[in-house]
């Protein structure tokens, strides 16, 4: 008993502050994209360029390199000494996983940058168009008219930054520096303009923002997001990958932000956005309001890893009753 008292009694006298300060509740969030950039292998022909504001896979190849995103153009510059220190190949292609500004903003100065295989290539006589110089740019047509403002909204990005070839179909592949690309068209889910793309040999998929580590999938309503596609693009992501143990290993994903992923990285980012979705339309099927629901926290359990100032909880339930409710 004397024991235990002076125990209590030395906690009393610490304080408040002096046990704050002894048991620090949460350490802090690293910062993923602060502007130091810095390259990071994969596995196999594939790195990572990250901190530039959002994630870039480099494919490496002896013919070039291939791009997945281009981040912000205000970092085009250090994002290409950074592609320096991994191959002194020009880039050859350049594919947005959407058409969000974090992840295309740099397309015009890295795509001018590198250089297309088949530059100044025409057909007989002349008579077919030359090909642009530069890198071409490859995104699903949606992710284009969405950039150009083909649909009901002002162009987001400047004509420079469009992509230069689209696809409408729901798969497009072809063969580069060895190895399959596959880029898979994610309808609905962050957006209406979404893709992953896969390196078969290397086995990496980028997934863009439909995969974060940092944050709750910022769902764009406006510009047809869903939370069930982000959840089917999630579900379409597991089927490829492939642990190489106990879930941990093989198949790595790259996500749109924060650090690299394996398949149980995913189903855990997959199985929290269920879980939360299912909270939510349990009390939405009670007759809850949007206040009423928010008021229930349903993200609480989730907040400190994935809530931030941009794309707090609190919104993330918005866009989700919203959906649900059609409201």
């Amino acid at each position: 008993m004397n024991r235990l008292s002076l125990a209590a009694a030395c906690v009393l006298s610490l304080g408040v502050s002096g046990v704050s300060a002894q048991f620090n509740p949460r350490p802090q969030k690293p910062a993923y994209d602060d502007g130091q950039v810095e390259v990071v292998p994969v596995q196999g022909n594939v790195y990572l360029v990250a901190g530039s504001g959002a994630n870039i896979a480099v494919q490496s190849t002896p013919d070039g390199l291939l791009l997945v995103d281009a981040s912000v153009a205000e970092m085009s510059e250090k994002v290409l000494a950074a592609l320096r220190t991994i191959s002194d190949k020009p880039v050859r292609q350049i594919i947005n996983t959407s058409a969000d500004e974090l992840h295309t903003g740099g397309n015009e100065r890295l795509s001018a940058a590198g250089a297309n295989l088949n530059a100044g290539v025409g057909g007989q006589n002349g008579r077919e168009p030359k090909r642009l110089d530069g890198a071409p740019v490859i995104a699903h047509e949606k992710a284009l008219h969405r950039m150009s403002g083909l649909l009901g909204e002002p162009a987001r990005m400047p004509y420079g930054v469009w992509p230069h070839d689209t696809f409408y179909s729901d798969r497009k592949s072809f063969f580069f520096g060895g190895e399959v690309v596959d880029i898979l068209y994610q309808p609905a889910a962050h957006s209406d303009g979404d893709v992953i793309v896969w390196f078969r040999k290397s086995d990496v998929v980028a997934a863009g923002d439909i995969f974060t580590t940092t944050t709750y999938p910022m769902i764009d309503a406006k510009r047809g997001g869903t939370i069930k596609g982000t959840l089917d693009a999630l579900n379409n992501i597991l089927d490829i990958a492939v642990p190489e143990f106990n879930d941990q290993g093989g198949t790595l994903i790259v996500p749109g932000h924060g650090r690299i992923g394996n398949e149980s990285d995913v189903a855990e980012y997959r199985d929290m956005n269920t879980i939360i979705r299912d909270r939510i339309q349990e009390m939405v099927k009670k007759g809850a309001t949007l206040q009423q629901v928010k008021a229930a926290h349903p993200t609480l359990d989730y907040d400190g890893v994935y809530s931030t100032p941009a794309w707090t909880g609190e919104m993330f339930v918005d866009a989700i009753y919203r959906e649900l409710t059609g409201k």
